[in-house]
């Protein structure tokens, strides 16, 4: 199957061999993996059956529907990265209802946006895709700018509109972590008192993460803790980083002069490797192995972002995830190519030829 009308083997270039060929340390035999029937798997939780069914609405829409794979186009940067930044390279996603026309026209699971967005336009959408309420944010015109989610939306202003979901970002490592994880599962246990779906943004903020080497806001055993963190506090789908080194744990300690967290030589030696698939399926490890679907983000957008965003996708299905969470790679760019962008990465996930590792 062509992906953008090119084998996927030219989309990967180099990394073919690594990438479509990985075998990764922890063998997809312990995992639960997505299919068909992802959602039964909740059967087993606390979950209450409002809850699934929304998790359900997710899971069965678009072009991926019924698959086990989640496309969903997220669109909360004009807070989170201002709206002059995010917009002016297509200033058509001022209007509100662009996004959520470019979702439904990409055939995405569900499209993702802040109060005021999809409030705007609820009455004539909320029931032709379905709409995650990102209901925390953090805002840029403190200065100097400091890293701090704070609340912009309540569950029930999310179930008013018409919302199957939530989502939420909490900075693991920040000053401000604890307050924002005792408030997020506060909130998810709320959102699921009322029969929403929770998805969690489980995103690493530390300066001291951030070494002359290697940046270890991006490493798959800092990452992975902060997704386990997530699945601990009730979210029904993670959303993280795709993970691009290891060793943050020893990392972050020769940085402090002191010991930092707790960790296991094995997760390095025995649970992963440098290969990118392995890395990523630590992450799905530490989603009660893959009992809870991670999703990938697809990144800022730059000047290949086709490529990157295939690349991302294969990556991601290969080490067992659950899809891909993609925005500036798509709204930056003129509305068909946004789209073009998006079928490509769900042809990743349709396609045979990329299988499970």
């Amino acid at each position: 199957m062509a992906i953008a009308n090119r084998p996927i083997s030219d989309w990967l270039g180099d990394e073919a061999e690594l990438l479509l060929n990985a075998a990764p340390r922890v063998s997809k035999e312990r995992l639960h993996l997505p299919n068909t029937h992802v959602v039964d798997r909740f059967s087993l939780t606390d979950r209450n059956p409002q809850v699934l069914r929304s998790i359900q609405q997710m899971y069965g829409s678009g072009r991926l529907a019924n698959t086990g794979y989640l496309s969903i186009l997220p669109v909360d940067q004009g807070i989170e990265h201002s709206a002059a930044h995010s917009f002016a390279p297509n200033p058509d996603y001022f209007d509100s209802e662009a996004i959520v026309e470019l979702a439904v026209e990409a055939g995405c699971n569900a499209v993702c946006s802040t109060l005021g967005v999809l409030g705007s336009v609820a009455r004539k959408w909320a029931h032709r895709i379905p709409f995650m309420v990102k209901v925390n944010h953090n805002q840029l015109l403190t200065a100097p700018n400091v890293h701090e989610q704070i609340l912009f939306a309540s569950v029930d202003q999310a179930w008013d509109m018409g919302a199957v979901a939530i989502g939420a970002t909490i900075y693991f490592g920040s000053d401000d972590c604890n307050r924002e994880l005792q408030q997020i599962a506060a909130l998810f246990e709320h959102a699921h008192d009322r029969g929403l779906a929770t998805v969690l943004w489980c995103y690493l903020r530390n300066p001291i993460f951030k070494q002359p080497e290697a940046d270890y806001h991006l490493s798959a055993d800092l990452t992975g803790q902060a997704v386990h963190l997530g699945v601990t506090i009730g979210a029904d789908i993670i959303k993280q980083k795709l993970p691009a080194n290891n060793g943050g744990y020893p990392a972050v300690a020769k940085a402090l002069g002191q010991s930092f967290g707790m960790t296991d030589d094995r997760i390095y030696s025995e649970l992963s490797s440098d290969n990118p698939v392995d890395l990523c399926r630590y992450q799905v490890l530490n989603c009660y192995s893959g009992r809870i679907g991670l999703i990938n983000s697809g990144g800022a957008s730059g000047s290949d972002d086709m490529h990157e965003a295939i690349r991302t996708a294969v990556i991601n299905k290969r080490a067992g995830g659950s899809g891909l969470i993609m925005g500036r790679k798509a709204f930056q760019k003129p509305r068909q190519e946004g789209v073009d962008l998006i079928h490509a990465v769900q042809d990743v996930y349709l396609s045979p030829e990329v299988n499970i590792a």
